[in-house]
């Protein structure tokens, strides 16, 4: 306990000399603005300023990404206010010391002018001026540019980001705390470049301020040695200017070294890892670009006039990168096929568990020998028309049909496939692999060589032809389909027979949990307080029995929470949910955009009313066996007969016997679509066909 409260002590008092030392530097800057500075301090204070700015950049160069180093912006005003306190000290030394020669600003100053002005004051002024059109112009403005975008664009995308982040937490794929530190690290982010926006006028004012500075020193400096030191003009000049380039120069210089850490920085937002490793990553990754850059240096050296050795030396240097590059491909390639290759070898073989016997299929489809090149030979088309048949399920019955297993068996014969729906066979069929199936829609017989049998999903009269019967067959009007599309066609309606078989518990779980999360508050007001999710599965079941889509999830929730608050019953709840899809419902079976009906006649709507028994809800259709049997014989033969005449029509009943008529048709002819007299849109064309007698 000693040692931990002598090690708090210790940081604490580091972090409060820190705080007091960084106040004193601050002090100290405003005091060099108002006091002279010594020769010596302000030699040792440029060293300071020049030796910062290194620093700047190096760390701007080691950091891994921009919120690494997120106080750049104040680092950035520090550094200007010591570069701006400097030039106005050196300013006052060289206007006050200047005639007593070019060591009156320091030493660093002179030898700075010296250097780069060689004994001529016209290089130092060219030089001088370069710098500041390469930051000023260049540098600044480019990353003051990429600021602000940078900026805009983060505020712009914040909303999303915090959605997409919501939307995780929401779907259990990170935590609470994993959540907050990522909306505390997007926070960052977005402070990070409002403020690196506003921090690059720093850099830009600094230039400005360095550029006016320059002028009024030379202009102040020869006005003052000529008008009141007695110099003549020419050494004037030469003196001031030989001083004021100096004092540019080691402040442009700083100054031009943080320019750059800033625009590196800036431009650093969309990069992994330290810049070197980025860059060499990126730029040294593509050998054939490097190839192409080495044959292009090699065509300049060998080019008349062109000094061949420079071009040779980055030829070789570009040819060199681009084999090390290409082998080390080939060398990790090797390495990671070893590495499976061994980690395969000793995997242990896993013993199936037992429990994976009490495994069932959804959904499967067994396949005779003679059938699987449907599947992975040449042909190979159904695994993809099984996949968009997922898809158009999903589209049209708002279903996410269970993933199918394909399998082969031996059992079978070798044309012969099945279809099994929880391991009990729903469906058969026998095709020719090799071979194309030929329908007449018009019923007639087909005039073409081949062997008749019977389509297997409808049973319609058909005709197995070879593959060069195909142009015949379709210039002659007839349908003609290869095995696959047979198969998928078959797949199609025994799931729409199955449909409520498919839609289980856990299916309906997941089509709530997928819901928009703007319906997430209508799911938790529903379930369970009005209604179990079991209820709500019957309602779904009832609903694709009769192949209405629940595509319109949003709409069935809301039509259950309605009729939930008057009754219980599911059948009378799927009555109400199925009003609420009226306009869906004609649309569905409308033909050129008019919904043809057939009508019972008013004696079979009294027979069906009087027919009911029980009270409340719980009421159960008692009709005479004879009197049955005559709805039963008139709805066949209207409806045959409408089928004659190309005719689709719906049974339109009144609502209370709807339930009832339905499930008596169902049972002898399940295609009849039968709806009552509220599932008829307002807006909706109806046009009545036929109707059945009395």
């Amino acid at each position: 306990m000693a040692d931990a409260a002598l090690t708090g002590g210790k940081s604490s008092g580091f972090r409060l000399k820190g705080d007091i030392a960084l106040a004193l530097g601050i002090v100290a800057i405003l005091i060099v603005l108002i006091l002279p500075l010594p020769t010596w301090l302000l030699d040792v204070s440029l060293a300071l300023s020049l030796s910062f700015s290194v620093l700047i950049l190096m760390t701007v160069l080691f950091i891994e990404r921009p919120l690494d180093l997120s106080s750049f912006p104040t680092i950035l005003l520090i550094s200007t206010m010591i570069r701006l306190s400097l030039g106005l000290a050196s300013t006052r030394l060289i206007l006050s010391h200047g005639h007593e020669g070019k060591a009156a600003a320091g030493h660093v100053i002179e030898a700075f002018g010296g250097f780069v002005m060689q004994g001529n004051f016209v290089i130092g002024v060219i030089v001088f001026a370069i710098l500041i059109i390469v930051n000023f112009v260049v540098i600044t403005k480019g990353a003051g540019r990429i600021a602000e975008v940078a900026a805009r664009f983060s505020l712009d995308a914040m909303p999303g980001k915090q959605m997409a982040i919501d939307a995780d937490l929401s779907a259990g794929i990170i935590t609470e705390d994993e959540a907050r530190t990522r909306r505390s690290t997007l926070e960052q982010e977005s402070a990070f470049f409002g403020a690196m926006d506003g921090a690059s006028k720093f850099v830009r004012g600094d230039a400005i301020a360095g550029l006016l500075i320059v002028f009024v020193n030379i202009l102040g400096g020869i006005i003052i040695g000529v008008a009141q030191k007695d110099l003549d003009f020419g050494k004037a000049a030469d003196t001031y200017t030989h001083l004021t380039i100096g004092d540019g120069l080691v402040t442009q210089i700083p100054a031009l070294i943080v320019s750059i850490a800033a625009g590196l920085l800036v431009s650093k937002a969309g990069i992994q890892g330290t810049t070197d490793k980025a860059l060499f990553s990126q730029l040294g990754n593509h050998p054939q670009a490097l190839t192409l850059s080495a044959v292009l240096m090699a065509t300049l050296a060998v080019l008349p006039g062109i000094p061949a050795f420079p071009f040779l030396i980055m030829a070789a240097t570009a040819a060199f990168f681009a084999r090390t590059v290409t082998e080390n491909r080939k060398r990790t390639e090797v390495l990671k096929i070893e590495n499976a290759q061994a980690a395969a070898a000793k995997a242990p073989v896993a013993e199936e568990p037992i429990s994976k016997a009490l495994a069932i299929d959804t959904l499967r489809i067994e396949l005779g020998y003679g059938l699987l090149p449907l599947v992975n030979g040449e042909k190979g088309r159904l695994t993809d028309q099984i996949k968009g048949l997922r898809r158009q399920l999903a589209e049209d019955m708002g279903f996410i049909l269970p993933s199918v297993r394909i399998q082969d068996n031996l059992q079978l014969p070798a044309t012969t496939y099945i279809v099994r729906i929880k391991e009990i066979e729903a469906g058969r069929g026998d095709i020719r692999p090799n071979m194309l199936l030929c329908m007449n829609p018009s019923g007639e017989k087909i005039e073409l060589p081949g062997e008749t049998t019977r389509e297997p999903t409808f049973g319609l009269p058909a005709m197995w032809i070879g593959e060069d019967y195909r142009e015949e067959a379709n210039f002659k009007g007839y349908t003609v389909v290869d095995p696959a599309t047979i198969v998928t066609t078959h797949v199609t309606e025994i799931i729409k027979d199955n449909m409520q078989d498919l839609l289980s518990y856990a299916e309906t779980q997941k089509l709530l949990d997928e819901l928009p999360k703007t319906h997430q508050k209508l799911v938790a007001d529903l379930i369970p307080g009005k209604i179990s999710i079991t209820g709500l599965q019957r309602v779904l079941q009832n609903l694709v029995n009769e192949r209405i889509s629940i595509r319109d999830l949003p709409t069935i929730l809301e039509g259950v929470a309605e009729a939930s608050g008057f009754t219980n019953n599911i059948t009378m709840i799927t009555e109400h949910v199925r009003t609420r899809l009226s306009r869906q419902i004609c649309d569905q079976y409308a033909v050129k955009g008019v919904v043809p009906l057939v009508t019972l006649a008013a004696e079979w709507e009294l027979t069906f009313a009087e027919a009911l028994i029980g009270q409340g809800e719980d009421k159960q259709l008692a009709m005479p066996p004879t009197r049955l049997q005559q709805f039963i014989h008139g709805i066949k033969t209207t409806f045959e007969d409408m089928a004659m005449k190309g005719e689709s029509p719906v049974l339109l009943v009144s609502p209370p016997v709807r339930p009832y008529v339905r499930s008596i048709i169902e049972r002898f002819r399940p295609q009849t679509v039968v709806i009552s007299q509220n599932e008829i849109h307002p807006r909706a064309r109806i046009r009545t066909v036929a109707q059945i007698p009395g």
